[in-house]
């Protein structure tokens, strides 16, 4: 049941009469209960609309209307339902067509042919067996990718997380060679991640040194390939590397093509081959507020409504963020944080948590040491600083 007081208090503190509020009334019963409310971060006895009250009240008066707009009309918020069915879809509408696309190649058909018979069937089933998965953080969800698939992923060809000691590799390699023979590998591995707005964590060569979870997951399996026989490392010569997150930005997926380039160039003596980089939902170029030019500052509107919101994210802002995550932002050359890491000015909410890539106004909190006080209306769980 929506709570009636912290209704009343939205608004009183937005000072609408009785029409308006009415009227609004509606949208927030429906958007707290069908989504908002989901959020696990929110604190104890404390749900959306208790938090909006406070995040509004931050605000001055005459500022308010625009922040509330932007709740109301810009603010992009992905459930804990839409990011299920991501991945849900992630083997039937991007794995499978990869790999009917590979078998097809191999034995000479169109893709479409590839179940018309069952030597086609046993070949996409060998394939998709000698696919490994492996989980870059939580919210890789390996749990979720695991129920949604039994009896179609083997228990050994799925890892929660890439921090893989040598029994685990030699458990891979034997399960697989009893099931497919002694010469069995891995020829696709899949890096799995949750989401990425910037790109710029995967991989990257600060002062020529590659940092990164792709750097991480190379000298993984650098280490094992080294201390491992040749019978007991599972992962075949130059095997197809797949980039995997369920959300991404357009920004980043573009970004990962580039860094992925140069990773190629720069990653000496690397273990894997081709490079495929996917995304089970593809968020637009133009969901950002605004493009921001990393010299000057100079900020470019997405649309011109976006304006009153942007302005808010100058003004009402605190730079304790900036020197807090100050070791961290240097390497996206962060230079401040008002439209978030990396100047994505993303308007984005994920069930889970907030990016730090959308606009500190949604989730920093803050006492104002250097700027302004921020109080957050999703509260962020960070995992840098």
């Amino acid at each position: 049941m929506i709570n009636t007081l912290a209704l009343n208090l939205v608004a009183d503190v937005m000072d609408w009469d009785n029409e308006v509020a009415t009227r609004e009334y509606g949208w927030l019963r429906l958007i707290s209960a069908m989504k908002y409310d989901g959020y696990s971060d929110f604190r104890a006895g404390v749900r959306f609309l208790e938090s909006l009250v406070s995040w509004l009240r931050h605000f001055d008066k005459a500022d308010r209307p625009a922040a509330y707009a932007f709740v109301k009309e810009r603010l992009v918020y992905i459930s804990t339902l839409e990011m299920q069915r991501v991945i849900e879809t992630f083997i039937p509408e991007i794995v499978t067509p990869y790999l009917r696309r590979s078998v097809a190649a191999e034995l000479g058909i169109k893709p479409y042919q590839v179940w018309q018979s069952a030597d086609g069937t046993k070949a996409f089933i060998r394939r998709l067996r000698r696919c490994l998965f492996v989980g870059l953080s939580d919210g890789s969800r390996i749990d979720v990718l695991r129920r949604a698939n039994a009896g179609r992923l083997s228990q050994e060809q799925v890892i929660p997380m890439m921090n893989v000691d040598d029994e685990k590799w030699k458990s891979l390699a034997g399960d697989l060679k009893e099931e497919q023979g002694p010469d069995a590998r891995f020829d696709d591995v899949y890096l799995i991640d949750d989401f990425t707005a910037s790109g710029t964590t995967f991989i990257r060569f600060p002062d020529g040194k590659p940092k990164g979870k792709l750097h991480k997951f190379e000298r993984i399996v650098q280490d094992a390939k080294a201390r491992l026989t040749a019978d007991d490392f599972p992962l075949a010569d130059g095997y197809t590397l797949h980039i995997h997150h369920y959300v991404s930005t357009k920004q980043a997926h573009d970004a990962l093509d580039e860094r992925v380039a140069e990773a190629n160039e720069k990653l000496p003596n690397k273990s894997f081959g081709t490079t495929i980089i996917t995304e089970g939902m593809l968020l637009p170029g133009n969901l950002r507020l605004a493009k921001i030019d990393t010299e000057t500052r100079a900020v470019t509107l997405t649309y011109p409504t976006d304006g009153p919101i942007v302005d808010l994210c100058g003004r009402y802002y605190d730079d304790y963020l900036s020197k807090r995550l100050e070791k961290h932002g240097k390497e996206a050359g962060l230079i401040d944080m008002k439209y978030g890491y990396a100047d994505c000015a993303l308007p984005l909410v994920l069930e889970h948590n907030t990016p730090n890539n959308a606009i500190p106004l949604l989730w920093a909190e803050t006492e104002g040491q250097f700027g302004v006080a921020m109080q957050p209306l999703f509260f962020r769980r960070d995992r840098h600083g």
